[in-house]
């Protein structure tokens, strides 16, 4: 499990953390699913390529998600396309054990997890041309002007993204902050590899279901932008 960052935002292995791992309440369930669930379904972060059809027994696509949260979108999305594969990466204990007890009461087949920092799995462990999709929905916007090197959606990380995509893979970020989002779009449409799929922001595909969160922003009136790209064949 990673250490959290020092408190000035110091940079590790050349990049700038996109999150800080906080001391909170893991409950007596989400431990219990954290220990019985990461030897079947967890996934060790290590330095080498990692096979993706045998890590879930099968040839499919493979979609990756990234910033799981609670693991209930994730979930969703795995128990409606039971035709793909999908890999969550998630750093919060809470998180990845909430997205265990998903997977166990579920009986998923078709959802593994990693608990590290998503840029050294991107980088490390996931071949080029080995992803059909990618989804990053809600990461933190880190709102502050000062804190915007930590967001996740930097030229460098797209860059890396695009590279593991197949030809025609897509890669869909949402997230309700619009700042966030205009920068998503300038950073996604300056990546040579990506063409947007839509004038600008897309409508919501109907696999990303509306998260709790979501919702009650939503009736808040507050908005919510989806961006959907394909990497050019």
């Amino acid at each position: 499990m990673n250490k959290p960052d020092n408190e000035d935002g110091a940079r590790r292995n050349d990049h700038i953390r996109s999150f800080v791992l906080r001391q909170g309440r893991v409950s007596e369930a989400q431990s219990r699913f954290h220990e019985q669930g990461m030897p079947r379904w967890g996934i060790p972060y290590s330095t080498g390529t990692l096979d993706l059809d045998a890590a879930f027994g099968r040839h499919a696509p493979h979609i990756l998600e990234i910033g799981c949260g609670m693991g209930e979108t994730t979930a969703i999305i795995a128990a409606q396309h039971p035709q793909n594969d999908y890999l969550g990466i998630e750093v919060h204990t809470p998180g990845v054990g909430s997205l265990l007890k998903e997977i166990a009461t579920r009986e998923l087949g078709n959802l593994r997890v990693i608990q590290h920092d998503a840029v050294e799995v991107v980088r490390d462990m996931l071949a080029p041309g080995s992803l059909s999709g990618i989804h990053i929905f809600f990461p933190d916007p880190w709102p502050k002007k000062r804190q915007q090197k930590r967001r996740l959606i930097q030229p460098a990380f797209v860059e890396l993204l695009a590279s593991r995509l197949t030809p025609n893979g897509y890669l869909h970020c949402a997230t309700d902050w619009e700042d966030y989002a205009n920068q998503m779009l300038a950073v996604l449409s300056a990546e040579p590899h990506l063409k947007n799929m839509a004038a600008g922001f897309a409508p919501r595909p109907p696999y990303r279901p509306h998260t709790k969160f979501e919702n009650r922003g939503l009736r808040l009136g507050h908005g919510v932008w989806d961006l959907v790209f394909r990497r050019a064949g």
